[in-house]
């Protein structure tokens, strides 16, 4: 019996980086929001005053630190995952079970996390970068040159700066996104109405996103905190602080751009994959049939 073939790995983190390209600005918006404290003005205003300081080109600000992230964290979230799944459904077999899948999810984003960090790091500043006062503007001519001056200004421990609330949530994220995603399809195909094509897959990775955004939420703030801040104060330092001035408001604050950025961002990426998977799936069996002929 022939060996089964399974997708790519990289199909993940190039769907992601589709996903990216669109879902920028609402990711920018949220970082501001969730930088502002008790200050932020709101989406709907944080968005005019972006586009009035800095122009259309502003909403696309850390564009190449967003692809960046989502080559190291997204690849490798979602090729762990499939990869690890792979070997635990036997050929012709159901999948593992929704238990199972989440464990797995959870592992597979944890690694992600803490491959993508450097990237979240720089993608971060850079979103925040024209918000802040000149003299504290970091100024990155791109991604990488946020690497290279990272290392160069802060040593190479900075490239794991907040890495412990980035690894929980790529777990978290990559657990109620994937697993969730997994487990809602199933369930979906077996309904008489429903089939393996677009509709089922944006209403599997609708459900996924409003999961993974109210889970995530604050471990999200948290990271963009760390991520963003100028000094190197621990984590609880920085809950202890933003819970005397914010009050427990900050555990969900840009929730809506968080949601309004992973929900179309979440149906993309999936709907983008599963149709990676059936254009190779369609040049694989178009290869067997010439190898047949």
């Amino acid at each position: 019996m022939a060996k089964e073939k399974h997708a790519p790995f990289w199909f993940g983190g190039s769907a992601s980086c589709m996903a990216a390209v669109c879902t920028h600005p609402l990711d920018l918006v949220k970082v501001r929001l969730q930088t502002a404290g008790k200050l932020s003005p709101g989406m709907a205003k944080t968005a005019i005053n972006i586009l009035e300081r800095e122009g259309i080109r502003g909403l696309y600000s850390g564009l190449s630190a967003s692809l960046l992230r989502q080559v190291t964290y997204s690849t490798t979230r979602f090729g762990a995952y499939d990869a690890i799944k792979n070997v635990m459904t036997p050929p012709g077999g159901q999948q593992p079970g929704f238990a199972t899948l989440v464990f797995i999810s959870f592992g597979a984003g944890a690694i992600g996390g803490l491959a993508g960090n450097s990237a979240d790091i720089i993608n971060v500043r850079m979103q925040q970068d024209l918000a802040n006062p000149p003299e504290k503007r970091r100024n990155y001519k791109n991604a990488f040159d946020g690497l290279v001056r990272m290392m160069r200004e802060e040593g190479p421990t900075a490239m794991f700066r907040g890495v412990w609330p980035n690894i929980l949530r790529a777990g978290l994220m990559t657990a109620s996104q994937l697993a969730t995603y997994d487990q809602a399809k199933a369930l979906l195909l077996k309904l008489p109405f429903f089939e393996d094509g677009v509709t089922t897959h944006f209403s599997a990775s609708l459900l996924s996103g409003l999961i993974a955004t109210t889970i995530c939420s604050p471990v999200d703030v948290i990271k963009t905190r760390v991520m963003s801040s100028h000094d190197a104060q621990g984590i609880l330092h920085l809950l202890t602080d933003i819970t005397k001035h914010e009050g427990l408001k900050w555990v969900f604050r840009g929730w809506v751009p968080s949601f309004m950025r992973l929900g179309p961002q979440t149906i993309l990426t999936f709907v983008a994959l599963e149709q990676h998977k059936r254009v190779w799936r369609w040049l694989n069996e178009e290869k067997h049939s010439e190898a047949a002929i």
